[in-house]
């Protein structure tokens, strides 16, 4: 039993300090890019819903007509 744990706790460990280490890889973009970032996904997701709102608008006229 405290074999297993200390296996745990190692392996814990051990994966806290691979995941520090990449972190330390990253890239992180700069305040401008992220701006630029947010906004292009803003505008997507605006899109995208206005898309789905008028494409629900007109499947549900459709639906209307047909079970009249």
């Amino acid at each position: 039993m405290a074999a297993a744990k200390e296996g745990i706790v190692k392996r814990t460990g051990k994966f806290f300090r691979e995941v520090r280490s990449e972190m330390r890889k990253v890239t992180w973009p700069d305040k401008s890019n992220l701006i630029t970032y947010t906004i292009v996904v803003f505008v997507s997701v605006a899109i995208v819903t206005g898309f789905l709102w008028i494409a629900d608008t007109v499947f549900f006229k459709i639906v209307s007509l047909i079970l009249r």
